[in-house]
C-alpha cells in the first residue's frame, strides 16, 4: 500500500499531456492543404449532386417524357406483392433507378471535362522549358571564353 502523495494528480496531468499533444497533432492535420481542399470539395459536390439531380428531373427527363407519349419514366414499377389492408405493396422500382443512372451519367460526365482540363493544364506546365538558373549560365558563359 501506498501512502503519502496521491496519484491521481500525476494521471491527470499525464491525460491533459496526451490530449494536448493529440489535438495538436488534430490541428497540424486539419489545416493542411490537402485536407481542408477535400472538404471544400465535398461541400461543393454535395450541391453538385443536388443541381445535377433537379437538371435530370425538371429538365432532362420532361422531353425524354414526351418523347415516351408522355410516360414518366420514375413512374415505372413492378409489383411484387400486392397491397393490403395491414401492409403497403412491395414494388420494385425500376424508373426511380433509371432517373438515378441519368443522374450519374451526367455527373460522371461533367467530371470527365473537369480532369480532362486539368490535365490539359497540367500537360501544359511540363510542357514549358524550365530556365537555367543564372548560376549555370555564368558557368556556361565561362566554358564557352575557356574554349576560345
Amino acid at each position: 500500500m501506498q501512502t503519502g502523495r496521491s496519484l491521481l494528480p500525476e494521471i491527470s496531468l499525464f491525460t491533459i499531456n496526451i490530449t494536448l499533444n493529440m489535438f495538436k497533432e488534430f490541428k497540424e492535420f486539419a489545416v493542411k492543404g490537402n485536407v481542408m481542399d477535400m472538404a471544400i470539395g465535398i461541400i461543393i459536390g454535395a450541391a453538385f449532386g443536388k443541381i445535377v439531380s433537379s437538371f435530370v428531373a425538371d429538365v432532362i427527363m420532361p422531353p425524354i417524357a414526351v418523347l415516351l407519349s408522355g410516360i414518366d419514366l420514375s413512374g415505372f414499377a413492378v409489383t411484387l406483392k400486392q397491397a393490403t389492408d395491414t401492409t403497403p405493396a412491395i414494388t420494385l422500382n425500376y424508373g426511380l433507378f433509371m432517373n438515378t443512372v441519368i443522374d450519374f451519367l451526367i455527373i460522371a460526365f461533367a467530371i470527365f471535362l473537369v480532369v480532362k482540363q486539368i490535365n490539359k493544364l497540367k500537360k501544359k506546365e511540363q510542357a514549358k522549358p524550365v530556365q537555367p538558373s543564372e548560376d549555370t549560365l555564368l558557368l556556361r558563359e565561362i566554358r564557352d571564353l575557356l574554349k576560345k
